[in-house]
């Protein structure tokens, strides 16, 4: 498909071709590879499955939790065919629906999408912090401070290659993915050969551990019910950021072909990769107490497997590419933001939907940069004992919850549509039915979990109760969607409308 045919299809759609046309399928899928990135959620939230089920949370729950997020990918890639707009799932849910449908989808995604951005830039300056203090013997101390800073620093400094390298972008995007695959195979061919020892398959296949304080050790049901599920965090917070696809597709040439493979690809080569690099660090962690010391921190690992100048070289490739992941999350976030300001559905639209002269909306990264380090405040803090603040896994349950709850709408009314819906040139066919049903299921469940409570400290009533183990998601996503709705009930459903054209400011027929 030519560009003018890209932008015929965009007009069809009621959009003047404003952003720069200029990314590949290549470039589309890399940017959200980059933004799943497996050489930063792996390392980031690994703590959160070794604490909450142990080995098997891994080499287990990560195929298993891959295949629904695959699942949900292949009727998101559906729809991205049809509606390849920057609007991305807002757009599908308020034409599929309406505007009530649109409002909600438009909010919950754009605070997923800013979420996302505060815990991988967050993730990337804790392991910058920790590169920097071993490569200066801890003449950097590497403290809670010090690691808050690098984390506003590294977002002035995605925030500055958005607005002013578009081009810069799509090249680092490409850059990006090669940098993920290598450093991966270096990382993965270090952990085998390096130790001395590895632990067994029964280990890596069978080993449960319990380390959140909830039940009785790592056996019965509160730990099958509860636990385990709990760290399935680690594999849905690090497959989600895929629908920068479409965020992308108003850029991206051929996109109804093109946006649609890259989304589903780049959770499958994601999966397959994040498993092998999983597995081992899971072989390589043979001193468990040390492990379980650091409240399962993967550079624990490490440090006990490895000589420290491997060990350094594994925390500086992470950091790199943890550092094009937030890139990515940076463009993906300011897309959405422009593309909804664009409708007129945030305050101070006309501000944030306005585009410079090289066709980049600025204030539009500007000011989800800005929200992204303000909602990351609390990770000044962390509870005693602990490397990792709680502030850390609430922003990433927040960035979940924001996502999959705003993928859910357009796939539920994909369903509901049923034959009425004109799919694009990428089509499930008759599958749809059945893959949308068990997607809407997967979602619905793991967003109830992700609100509760990850240790009992953060237990209110609990008689160890302290405020910052509290995970604070529920309270940040239950204020954000009963503020939603009430802008909605008092306001909004007199003058949102959805979507609105910008061909010739006219009207949709």
């Amino acid at each position: 498909m030519s560009i003018e045919e890209d932008s015929r299809r965009l007009a069809e759609l009621g959009y003047k071709q404003e952003l720069a046309r200029t990314w590949s399928g290549f470039s589309n899928f890399a940017i959200s590879f980059s933004i799943i990135s497996i050489l930063a959620g792996c390392f980031t939230t690994f703590g959160q499955a070794w604490n909450n089920g142990g080995p098997i949370a891994i080499s287990w729950g990560w195929p298993l939790i891959s295949l629904f997020i695959l699942i949900i990918g292949f009727c998101m890639s559906e729809l991205v065919s049809a509606f390849p707009t920057a609007g991305g799932i807002y757009w599908w849910a308020a034409t599929m629906g309406k505007p009530i449908h649109g409002w909600f989808t438009g909010w919950l995604n754009l605070i997923g999408l800013i979420a996302v951005t505060a815990s991988v830039d967050y993730g990337c300056a804790t392991f910058l912090n920790i590169t920097i203090s071993r490569l200066t013997a801890g003449a950097w101390e590497g403290t809670l401070p010090q690691a808050f800073l690098l984390f506003v620093i590294i977002l002035i400094l995605h925030a500055l290659i958005n607005i002013f390298s578009h081009r810069l972008i799509s090249l680092l995007q490409n850059i990006s993915v090669w940098w993920h695959v290598a450093g991966a195979v270096v990382i993965v061919a270090i952990l085998v050969f390096a130790p001395s020892e590895h632990q067994s398959l029964g280990f890596v296949f069978g080993g449960t551990l319990n380390n959140s304080g909830f039940g009785d050790g790592d056996g019965g049901l509160p730990f099958w019910l509860y636990v385990l599920p709990l760290g399935f965090l680690l594999t849905q917070y690090t497959i989600t950021g895929f629908d920068a696809c479409a965020h992308v597709s108003e850029e991206t040439q051929g996109a109804a072909r093109t946006a649609a493979r890259g989304l589903w690809q780049s959770i499958f080569y994601s999966a397959i990769g994040g498993w092998i690099l999983l597995l081992s660090f899971l072989f390589a962690a043979t001193n468990v107490d040390e492990i379980n010391k650091q409240s399962g921190f993967v550079g624990a690992i490490f440090e006990t497997a490895l000589s420290s100048p491997l060990a350094t070289a594994i925390f500086a490739i992470s950091t790199i590419g943890q550092f094009f992941c937030g890139m990515s999350c940076v463009t993906s976030m300011s897309r959405m933001t422009y593309a909804f300001s664009r409708d007129g559905a945030v305050p101070g639209w006309r501000l944030w939907s306005k585009v410079d002269r090289n066709r980049t909306p600025v204030n539009a990264i500007l000011a989800g940069c800005l929200i992204a380090a303000l909602i990351t405040l609390p990770a000044l803090y962390a509870p005693a004992g602990s490397t990792t603040p709680v502030a850390f896994y609430a922003v990433v349950s927040i960035a979940v919850i924001g996502l999959y709850l705003a993928f859910l709408i357009p796939i539920w009314l994909r369903l509901r549509m049923g034959d009425a819906f004109k799919p694009g040139p990428w089509t499930l066919g008759r599958k749809y039915r059945v893959l949308g049903w068990i997607a809407c299921v997967e979602i619905v469940i793991v967003s109830v979990y992700f609100i509760m409570p990850f240790s009992p400290a953060g237990v209110p009533g609990n008689k160890d109760f302290t405020w910052t183990s509290v995970n604070y998601a529920p309270i940040a996503v239950g204020v954000v969607l009963i503020g939603i709705w009430l802008w909605w009930a008092l306001s909004a459903k007199r003058w949102f409308t959805g979507p609105r054209r910008t061909i010739d400011d006219v009207p949709a027929a």
